[in-house]
């Protein structure tokens, strides 16, 4: 399944509960199709960058959040489309990362290990020295 991401603007209710009910429900729409969320972050309320116009309403401000996700092409236009009758989200969008997750994290770093590294050096002290 390919891994995507999805970064929503939904507008500024002073009750959380209504941000929460709209992440609870993208991530459950993917989940109860065989889709896996991987994480969801709540980047926070900002200012807009200009007024937004959306289902004739002007925005200002917004609850900027992303959610990361594996789910079939399918599965996106469907959540797509509930995004967008939405009232309470103001804009969306979808980037896909890579085929599977692999594709998107960096591989394992090789590191050399050396032995003698990690063996206490022995110091010469000052008695190992013999008189002057």
């Amino acid at each position: 399944m390919p891994f995507y991401k999805m970064l929503c603007i939904a507008s500024h209710f002073r009750e959380y509960k209504h941000i929460k009910d709209l992440v609870t429900m993208s991530a459950r729409h993917v989940m109860d199709q065989g889709g896996v969320v991987r994480n969801i972050e709540f980047w926070g309320t900002q200012t807009l960058p200009h007024v937004m116009r959306r289902h004739r309403q002007n925005y200002t401000v917004g609850d900027y959040w992303t959610m990361y996700f594996d789910t079939s092409p399918r599965i996106v236009n469907t959540l797509t489309a509930m995004i967008r009758r939405d009232p309470r989200v103001i804009r969306w969008t979808m980037l896909k990362q890579g085929e599977k997750v692999e594709d998107v994290v960096l591989p394992r770093e090789k590191t050399v290990m050396r032995l003698d590294y990690l063996k206490p050096s022995r110091e010469k002290s000052w008695s190992d020295h013999g008189s002057f």
